[in-house]
């Protein structure tokens, strides 16, 4: 049986990551990150949309869960947890509206490396210009 965690910590990254690289389509209050414990899947992370037909019948505004594969996601070097994190994001719309992007032109590991660098970069020149 899977157990899922909400997990403060990683949102609190997401919240970063979104900030900094200034993501503002993204409404982080309905964004939620959780661990999955017991998962037998391949992936390292994913990301989950409430159906439309969901929404709409109890009048719902689009949410979204990424869920981190703790026994994966846990060996990742932080590096590549902040990957993880901007690729889950990579499908959440433009227009935060409920869809989920698939992967290919937006959603890839070139568009992934070209966030990285620009939100280490930027982190990088914001904690420079703290001192």
């Amino acid at each position: 049986m899977i157990k899922y965690v909400r997990s403060k910590k990683e949102e609190e990254l997401l919240k970063d990551i979104v900030d900094t690289l200034k993501l503002d389509h993204i409404d982080l209050d309905r964004v939620r990150v959780v661990y999955s414990y017991g998962s037998n899947t391949k992936a390292v992370a994913r990301i989950w949309a409430v159906p439309k037909a969901i929404l709409e019948t109890f009048d719902l505004e689009p949410l979204y869960v990424i869920e981190l594969i703790s026994e994966k996601f846990d060996k990742l070097s932080e590096e590549n947890k902040i990957k993880v994190m901007i690729h889950e994001i990579l499908h959440i719309p433009i227009k935060f509206s409920g869809g989920l992007r698939p992967h290919g032109d937006k959603v890839n590991s070139k568009e992934v490396n070209k966030l990285y660098k620009k939100y280490i970069k930027l982190k990088y020149n914001k904690n420079k210009n703290c001192r």
